[in-house]
């Protein structure tokens, strides 16, 4: 079953920054940022960790002020805002009174209506676990929790920070068909390039001290585009050494580039990440065909979803890892 939720009408006027700028001490999070939202956009966002992401969701949302520039959002937009840190709630309280507060029914696009237990049930919370208090609940069972009242809670601007993470694949997916589906504005921020490719239309890049970067195109795309970029900033590197003639000490572009970029050991690591996601990624595509044939019985659905889940967070760590070293290799 796809579940399609009947979100809030959206007007003409989504969200429009005119030249927003935000920074925490000498930290430069946005530098006079401009974009104006469309309906049923949707945007990736990649970088760093540090480079200012949740910050930008934040200052979106209006949860933080920005430093200057103007924020206009439209009368109709209703944000939902799923955090990575989870959920602030009582947790004495079972999993299905903390959904019912949100919504006891959830109206459907095509004019259908289902329950909140009815909800839950399609991501994976059966009917045992409904009656449980929040407490008892694994780190990840709580964020998923957390998910579902963001999803049902009727926003036509959702945004979705690590949605994935502790997620296994069955509720992966189920999120994936919702997502589909969802007809308003969506922003995802996650280290999952195949979860965000199969979603967004462009990313936006933070590249740090301020700069966003809109780019059109896979994340795979962005990853290329890096490295030609990086290659040409080596090649300008070695003519400007060659052509400075007045250096009284010439440097080599050696030098030259273990001053400004990556020491030996660091590219080596570099080098060894971009292979190491490679083949990561290519078990992690032969599980999810094996996962998607019929004849395999739950104990064994439950074993390769487990290796699927320890692959995905590998994939994302390494991610992580190369990321930072990207940002050094300039």
């Amino acid at each position: 079953v796809r579940l399609e939720v009947n979100m809030t009408r959206m007007g003409n006027k989504i969200v429009e920054l005119k030249k927003v700028s935000k920074s925490f001490g000498f930290n430069t999070i946005l530098d006079a940022f401009s974009y104006s939202f469309s309906r049923g956009e949707r945007i990736g966002i990649i970088g760093r960790n540090g480079a200012g992401k949740s910050t930008f969701l934040n200052v979106l949302t209006g949860q933080l002020p920005p430093d200057s520039g103007e924020i206009e959002t439209g009368s109709t937009i209703v944000f939902g805002h799923y955090r990575q840190q989870g959920i602030n709630v009582d947790e004495t309280k079972r999993v299905i009174d903390i959904l019912k507060e949100v919504a006891e029914v959830i109206q459907l696009a095509d004019g259908k209506r289902i329950t909140a237990s009815q909800f839950l049930e399609h991501f994976m919370f059966p009917s045992a676990m409904q009656y449980t208090p929040v407490a008892k609940l694994s780190g990840g069972e709580k964020r998923r929790l957390g998910l579902m009242m963001v999803l049902i809670s009727n926003p036509n601007f959702l945004i979705l920070d690590e949605p994935t993470n502790d997620l296994d694949l069955i509720t992966m997916q189920k999120l994936e068909e919702f997502l589909l589906d969802f007809p308003g504005c969506l922003i995802i921020v996650s280290h999952d390039r195949f979860f965000m490719d199969k979603l967004v239309q462009h990313y936006f890049v933070f590249e740090g001290e301020g700069r966003v970067r809109d780019f059109n195109g896979s994340y795979a795309e962005w990853r290329e585009l890096q490295k030609s970029e990086k290659s040409e900033q080596i090649e300008r590197s070695k003519k400007t050494v060659t052509e400075d003639k007045k250096s009284t000490v010439p440097e080599s572009h050696h030098e030259v580039a273990k001053k400004k970029g990556l020491n030996f050991k660091e590219r080596k690591e570099y080098q060894k990440l971009e292979k190491d996601i490679a083949d990561l990624e290519s078990k992690k595509s032969a599980l999810e065909s094996t996962l998607s044939s019929s004849d395999l019985d739950y104990s064994q659905i439950h074993k390769l979803s487990g290796e699927h889940e320890r692959l995905q967070k590998e994939i994302e760590a390494k991610e992580i890892r190369w990321l930072e070293l990207a940002e050094l290799d300039t």
